[in-house]
């Protein structure tokens, strides 16, 4: 048996795209920062094993900033955008 409060609807309120589309927009910032530090750090001398690890950080967080720009455009969809 289900209860009224476990019971969602499949639209997301006003508030809570608002707050899901705020979270998004704070971790675009984050990701921004990664991906800008990973850009300086490879342009240093690094050793190989350094190398690696710097492009590994820098794929993730292209991938990262991808999914984000998805979530982002199904929330402006979702607002009516």
């Amino acid at each position: 048996m289900h209860s009224k409060s476990t019971a969602k609807s499949k639209s997301a309120k006003p508030d809570e795209l608002t707050h899901l589309r705020t979270l998004a927009h704070d971790l675009s910032n984050s990701l921004e920062t990664i991906l800008q530090a990973t850009y300086l750090l490879n342009q240093g001398k690094l050793d190989t094993d350094s190398k690696r690890w710097a492009e590994m950080i820098d794929t993730s967080s292209q991938e990262a900033a991808r999914i984000n720009r998805e979530i982002r455009k199904h929330l402006r969809a979702l607002s009516g955008e």
